[in-house]
């Protein structure tokens, strides 16, 4: 076996699994895959590439099929037998399950052993040699589109180049006059650096193919469970795995953010060990190949320009980006939009003409492109917009609050269609920040600043007042894979008057069981309590394309509203049976109907349930049952406005984030405890990128970041008191106006602090400070400056 650049060890790649109290395998306790036992199960584990871009000479597996319990050991030759070595994505590129010929990031899978247990299985992993021939990597999406650059697709007809795709919106030839006219033009480079979801619970599955039925049941981590049946029957069905005799379910899972959208290839080699074997087989990754192999976000390197006049009244905004997709395009992007919704890029500023460009790559790095905890690229969107608005506040030496003040869209201007082709529902941006200002106390932070850089100290202040866009999406414009992203909810009611819920989304901690129930429970004044939800299982939840950008309120929540109203409209029909009346003489008011001017007849919803099982109108079909599938006529804006306040330590470089108040917009409120700890959830996730998180590699595709000893995550020591608060503009086309808060947030808060710690270096001449902001960065930045101490 060739030498590596980096040994396995280092890289994690090597795992002796023989002491079983190895860390990276302890288990929890609770309806989670690690905790599922079936019957004559086997355990799966994966060799991995030590070279991010190599040649596969030869797989030894002979030594390792000697190892007492290790059953067999699958490559991607084994796969392509039956034409499974390579696998649609979600944007409609190719992936490789297990390769053939040649590896193309570190970590990549290129074998798998099984075995009767996770130890023995780790062993054969060790034991299995691979003979690589060490190929030019490519990781800088600027050289790999050089025209010297080596092609990395060599599996695609034709292919001459790096790049994947080129999107746009806008209009360039309006956009640049409107540049050629301003009297002010700012630029700025900005890169917002590869990171990962990090969850909880890594990726796994456990797959159970019953030869006598020949049907399959897979309990998997999975975010949209019906899409995953879709693709697993689009890649398997020729070899008798059609959709019917599919079974996704996904129990409990501890974290998704997006990066348990994708199909990975653990999940399909999982599968087709159990087809060919006949026994269930599990696999779950440890931490180092979930954070190194997998679930991968962000990688951005945007150019943006923004004009103005005089005054500060903004004009035009012009974005150029280069969007690094590592050796996949397997982000989980609606298809017409390959960047995502980065046109949402115009953010909460009426802007009369813009155009933004994003050309996609292929680099030697594992795919990449995920929604981690953003409504697909609106992250990257929103940290670009708000930093260029503090770019050219301090161009123009005004307050960056009275410059987004001056620039918001009016509320009166609501619904706003964007220079980038948006409508935005509604919003009103000015009473969002002005009640964090107030909160935060902007005028006397103002001058205590004044007062500390007199005195040498270094405190800024940095605002972000972000628009997201969430709820995806209408027929009209989204789909993934084909396939609309509408959702749905089952509803029956019981003849006792209890209900039960069934939904296409999948919970990942969001709350959705007290959620939906409080949604049905207001359209029908059934108890909450006596609301059962049920998601995750495709055998019994109608089809919906699961939980991820802010969606599941706006789009299932919505679906559960109506099919609420739909039985509410059917037991208005069985009420009027029983009171004998016409439907028309009825009022309604939470959890019974009643004659109008005699409210004392009346017949409650329990009633009428056990009506609709015993005594409906003859002719009228039994039962009190419904099916909404929600095809929302827009998607949902909410906003917010967001103030960090921080202080450096001009000794160690290091950012303290002293305050944070954060003002959200998600419209009308179900229940604000859990929209609450959404927020404070989101506010951690968007403070990790902006200080501590970032994988990168070097030159020989070697990572770094990929264990938990560099990859840093904050901690309740590094978390500040959040301050949170509320306005409420609901949506006008949603059907309780609801808008959807999980990933503002995240959103929102990164630019937030970034602007913060600029703010506190402006003065030194200093405009753009790449995240994450790290200590190191900053003490350098104090060096140069002459401040550090």
């Amino acid at each position: 076996m060739s030498e590596p650049r980096t040994s396995p060890e280092v890289c994690g790649m090597g795992h002796s699994m023989k002491r079983k109290e190895d860390p990276r395998f302890i288990r929890g306790k609770g309806n989670y895959v690690d905790d599922i036992q079936l019957p004559g199960m086997l355990h799966m584990d994966i060799v991995r590439s030590p070279f991010a871009h190599a040649k596969i000479k030869s797989i030894d597996a002979s030594k390792a099929l000697k190892i007492p319990g290790v059953l067999a050991v699958i490559t991607g030759e084994t796969l392509a037998k039956y034409n499974l070595h390579w696998m649609p994505t979600l944007m409609s590129d190719t992936q490789m399950v297990l390769p053939t010929e040649k590896v193309m990031y570190q970590a990549q899978e290129v074998a798998a052993v099984i075995a009767t247990d996770r130890y023995v299985a780790a062993d054969g992993v060790e034991a299995v040699e691979v003979d690589y021939e060490p190929l030019p990597v490519v990781v800088d999406p600027f050289k790999a589109l050089a025209p010297d650059a080596p092609v990395l697709r060599t599996d695609k007809k034709d292919k001459k180049d790096n790049r994947i795709f080129h999107w746009q919106a806008g209009d360039r030839a309006a956009t640049d006059k409107a540049f050629a006219e301003s009297d002010v033009v700012v630029k700025q480079d900005m890169y917002i650096p590869r990171i990962h979801v990090a969850s909880i619970e890594t990726c796994g599955c456990v797959a159970d193919f019953d030869r006598v039925s020949g049907k399959l049941t897979v309990y998997m981590t999975t975010q949209a469970p019906h899409a995953v049946r879709t693709v697993f029957a689009l890649v398997a069905g020729h070899v008798g795995l059609s959709e019917e005799k599919i079974r996704i379910i996904s129990p409990d899972i501890g974290g998704g953010f997006g990066g348990k959208v994708p199909v990975y290839p653990g999940y399909v080699i999982a599968v087709a060990a159990s087809v060919v074997i006949g026994k269930p087989v599990k696999w779950v990754e440890d931490r180092m190949e979930n954070l190194q192999a997998d679930s991968f976000a962000r990688d951005y390197h945007i150019h943006a320009e923004l004009a103005a006049k005089k005054d500060g009244t903004m004009t035009a905004l012009r974005i150029k980006t280069l969007a690094d997709h590592g050796y996949a395009d397997a982000a989980a992007n609606p298809s017409k939009f390959p960047a995502g919704l980065f046109s949402i890029c115009t953010g909460s500023y009426a802007l009369k003409h813009a155009f933004a460009e994003v050309d996609g790559v292929y680099t030697n790095k594992p795919p990449g492109g995920i929604a981690y905890r953003c409504s697909f690229r609106v992250t990257e969107a929103v940290h670009c917009i708000e930093r260029i608005t503090d770019v050219l506040a301090q161009e123009l030496k005004m307050d960056p609050a009275e410059l987004r003040l001056k620039n918001f869209i009016p509320p009166e201007k609501f619904p706003w269609k964007s220079a980038l082709g948006w409508e935005y529902d509604s919003g009103n941006y000015p009473a969002a920040l002005r009640k964090a200002m107030e909160i935060v106390g902007y005028e006397a932070l103002r001058k205590e600043q004044a007062e500390k850089r007199a005195r040498g100290e270094l405190m800024g202040i940095g605002i972000s007042s972000f628009t997201e866009i969430v709820g995806a999406g209408p027929s009209k414009q989204f789909d993934i894979l084909g396939l609309k992203m509408f959702d749905s909810c089952e509803l029956r009611i019981h003849p006792t008057g209890k209900a039960l819920a069934r939904f296409g989304t999948k919970s990942q901690g969001q709350g959705h069981e007290t959620t939906y129930a409080q949604i049905i429970a207001e359209e029908l004044g059934i108890p909450a309590a006596q609301v059962q939800v049920e998601e995750g299982d495709t055998d019994t939840a109608p089809y919906g394309l699961g939980t991820y950008a802010s969606r599941s309120t706006p789009t299932a929540g919505a679906a559960g509203s109506l099919a609420a109203r739909k039985v509410r409209e059917k037991a208005k029909q069985i009420a009027a049976h029983l009171l004998e009346c016409s439907p028309d003489d009825l009022v309604w008011e939470p959890g019974k109907f009643s004659v109008k001017g005699a409210p004392s007849r009346s017949k409650t919803i329990q009633e009428i349930a056990l009506a609709a099982y015993t005594n409906h109108p003859q002719g009228m079909e039994a039962g009190l049952e419904a099916v909404s599938y929600y095809d929302p006529p827009n998607l949902t804006f909410p906003f917010g406005s967001y103030i960090a306040v921080v202080d450096i330590d001009r000794g160690t470089g290091q950012v303290k984030v002293r305050r944070f108040v954060a003002v959200d917009d998600c419209g009308n409120i179900i229940n604000p405890m859990i929209v609450d700890g959404q927020i404070h959830g989101g506010l951690a996730m968007g403070l990790a990128p902006a200080l501590l998180e970032e994988i990168s590699y070097d030159d020989e595709g070697n990572i770094t970041g990929g264990s938990f000893m560099d990859y840093l995550l904050p901690t309740a020591v590094e978390t500040p008191s959040w301050e949170t608060a509320k306005t409420v503009t609901p949506s006008p086309h949603h059907p309780f106006g609801a808008k959807g808060v999980g990933e503002s947030a995240t959103v929102g808060a990164p630019p937030a602090i970034a602007n913060a710690v600029v703010d506190a270096l402006a003065h030194l001449g200093v405009r753009h400070v790449e995240i994450p902001i790290t200590p190191e960065k900053v003490w350098r930045l104090l060096k140069e400056k002459g401040l550090a101490e």
